[in-house]
């Protein structure tokens, strides 16, 4: 299902890739990963997370190709420019990886992370009619407003076409359900995807849960659902750094080599 990019990698010498800010988003970009293998997020090989290098604003981090999200680490990531050239790291991304986070990024300078998975149950909401999320369960208020649905799945994204029509389907949102396909969650931080992308998955699992049993689920209104999102986000921002901080005591102790 997976696709290597077909472009020469271009390694180029830059002290800009460096600096304590790079290897933090590295260190940072590999707790993310490895915490999403841990807890069932990932896919085989598939699947990307990637956050524009800080300070650079024309290049990405990305978990490169052939590797599973358990097998990331903070050297292994490479970055690439938005052409498709690696200039740092050894390998290349993945094909869809490059098509749909590349374009993303150039077109939503905001959303500095990017991280799409096929979770599961995320995932298969975005395989029924309608809209994926039901407000009935205090974790989906989380999401209140936030969401959209891209009900245009066209197969594999291997073009900058395609990649253009995924970044144009995310519009104002910060997670976009791809129907047929699975999900897109962005955030101005590694810390506030990560902490989007686990609670997304959690809502998604008590809702299919709920839908299980054959009876009405039962939202709240709309009145109180925004109310709700309201309060949440009030330290959403610190929440979520402290959830990637947690993240990443857990693994220094269970898979410290997600550092090297």
């Amino acid at each position: 299902m997976a696709h290597a990019l077909n472009t020469a990698p271009a390694l180029l010498r830059n002290s800009d890739l460096d600096r304590p800010e790079v290897r933090q988003a590295r260190l940072d970009l590999a707790a993310c990963f490895r915490m999403a293998a841990k807890l069932g997020l990932s896919e085989g090989i598939c699947n990307h997370f990637s956050f524009v290098v800080p300070g650079r604003d024309d290049l990405m981090l990305v978990n490169p190709y052939g590797y599973a999200f358990a097998e990331v680490t903070a050297s292994n990531l490479v970055i690439c420019d938005f052409q498709g050239r690696v200039v740092a790291g050894q390998g290349v991304p993945e094909a869809t990886a490059f098509y749909i986070h590349a374009r993303l990024h150039m077109k939503h300078p905001r959303a500095k992370a990017a991280f799409h998975t096929h979770m599961p149950n995320a995932t298969a909401l975005s395989m029924l009619e309608g809209p994926p999320l039901v407000w009935a369960g205090q974790t989906a208020l989380k999401f209140y407003g936030r969401t959209l649905v891209d009900e245009d799945y066209n197969g594999l994204a291997l073009d900058e076409a395609e990649g253009d029509r995924i970044a144009a389907s995310l519009g104002d949102a910060d997670i976009v359900f791809m129907k047929n396909h699975g999900v897109m969650v962005v955030g101005p931080s590694i810390a506030e995807a990560w902490d989007d992308l686990y609670y997304l998955e959690r809502a998604a699992e008590v809702q299919r849960l709920a839908m299980a049993t054959g009876r009405t689920l039962k939202p709240v209104s709309p009145e109180l659902a925004q109310a709700t999102y309201a309060q949440m986000r009030e330290g959403d921002r610190e929440s979520a750094r402290l959830h990637l901080e947690s993240v990443k005591r857990i693994l220094l102790k269970e898979q410290p080599d997600f550092a090297d």
